[in-house]
């Protein structure tokens, strides 16, 4: 199988969710070999950005990538809707700290490098494979997250914020699962008291969210339609591919992540790519 890229370019335009910023966006095709990586152009031309897993510098609340002094916010959603297609080789361009949360999805991604379909290169493609079962444990909170030998992506998740709305809820996917249809419509969803938080540590995520993704507290309190009744789940499920898509190369692994989020899943995929320049995988 040989690695793909973009037809053509795409632009994208809107607010990020954390910092209220406006920002344009444009992703790009890239040569062979090229990855995927970020470039802030408000900064000058050599800031290149490699989505990577040893650039994650935040993983609180969204993935940050930084390399070099130059730093990009909300990476996750572009990244798994890239994956979730197959796009091995993309330049995203984008004129300030963060990208634009559009509807807090990876849809808008999705739907506008899929009407054209993707360029096939020369290069073979390459792929992330394990030999042996590795488990990380998160030591603040009881999330986990594991991954064994497969000879597909396959992953099965599960959250739980003891809460009464949201419940606990389940996602599985494997090779025969559409990501255009099944994951990438699913919204980044908050709790109010999350918000709450934010706010008071100076953040516009609060003032914004109404515009990208589900609030939650007694009910979904910007009353929207759920597009499936585990919208939630599956959002971490678009998150979790996003992340890992941090290795590099397509990962060919059983995931199975219970109440992880960015920090659990970059922290692995860490570990992991530290562990294959070290040849051990």
């Amino acid at each position: 199988m040989r690695e793909h890229t973009l037809k053509k370019s795409y632009e994208f335009r809107g607010k990020g969710l954390h910092t209220g910023a406006f920002a344009n966006m444009t992703i790009s095709p890239a040569p062979d070999g090229y990855g995927i990586r970020f470039r802030r152009t408000d900064l000058g031309k050599d800031n290149e950005i490699r989505a990577l897993a040893c650039n994650v510098c935040d993983a609180a609340f969204n993935t940050s990538l930084e390399e070099n002094g130059a730093k990009v916010m909300l990476v996750e959603h572009v990244l798994s809707a890239l994956s979730g297609l197959g796009v091995d080789n993309a330049l995203i361009a984008v004129d300030n700290l963060e990208i634009p949360v559009l509807d807090g999805s990876a849809r808008p991604f999705v739907e506008a490098i899929a009407s054209d379909g993707l360029q096939e290169q020369q290069k073979e493609r390459r792929f992330v494979r394990i030999d042996k079962s590795f488990t990380y444990r998160d030591d603040r909170t009881d999330a986990w997250i594991s991954l064994e030998p497969c000879e597909s992506f396959e992953a099965s998740l599960t959250i739980d914020f003891n809460s009464q709305v949201v419940g606990v809820q389940t996602c599985d996917i494997d090779s025969s699962t559409d990501y255009a249809s099944q994951i990438a419509p699913c919204r980044t969803f908050c709790f109010f008291s999350q918000l709450e938080q934010l706010a008071a540590a100076g953040q516009r995520v609060a003032r914004l969210f109404n515009a990208g993704g589900i609030k939650v507290r007694r009910g979904y309190l910007n009353n929207v339609d759920l597009h499936f009744r585990n919208e939630c789940a599956r959002h971490k499920m678009l998150d979790l591919i996003g992340d890992f898509s941090l290795l590099g190369a397509p990962l060919k692994a059983r995931v199975t992540a219970y109440k992880t989020g960015h920090r659990v899943n970059t922290a692995a995929a860490n570990i992991l790519l530290k562990q294959l320049s070290q040849d051990t995988i």
